[in-house]
């Protein structure tokens, strides 16, 4: 049996499960008559950020909303998701990249380090580059460090992962 038990806090999006989501948004705006005799597109880019091209601000953001609403159904948390500024793109149309956020950002590890020490449990946090590793020698402190996260509710994405 191991005397430390750990995990790692990080933020990793399913990529696949994008393309299957972009895909379907595709079909769905195929069918959409609002849509009809519109130059709206959404296009999964090489670089995993998506392009939303729409006529006006009204279609970009129903545009938006499909494209949540698929992301949803598989499983892509929101949070995850980073909404680029509206931009004018050719002949009087409107364009957003969205992207993914990856890994967790230094500002918020630290602030993520400094919740964990002021929980006062016999645990330690360490970054780790894009993550947060959390060790100690009971489980449960490290489960109610967990519960703890996940109730304060941070405004970025995280999954709790390698626990053992």
């Amino acid at each position: 049996m191991a005397d430390t038990f750990s995990f790692d806090i990080v933020c990793n999006v399913e990529m696949h499960e994008v393309k299957n989501a972009v895909d379907q948004a595709k079909k769905q705006l195929t069918v959409r008559y609002d849509f009809k005799g519109s130059k709206s597109s959404i296009t999964l880019n090489d670089d995993n950020s998506i392009t939303l091209i729409a006529d006006d601000d009204y279609k970009l953001g129903s545009l938006t909303d499909i494209l949540k609403a698929r992301l949803v159904k598989r499983d892509i948390p929101l949070k995850a998701l980073i909404l680029g500024k509206v931009e004018k793109a050719f002949e009087g149309n409107v364009r957003q990249v969205v992207t993914f956020q990856s890994g967790i950002p230094m500002e918020k590890a630290k602030e993520l380090v400094k919740f964990i020490k002021g929980l006062k449990l016999k645990v330690q946090s360490q970054i780790q580059e894009d993550k947060v590793r959390v060790s100690g020698k009971n489980k449960d402190d490290l489960q109610a460090v967990i519960q703890a996260i996940k109730e304060k509710k941070y405004d970025i994405e995280m999954q709790f992962i390698n626990f053992r």
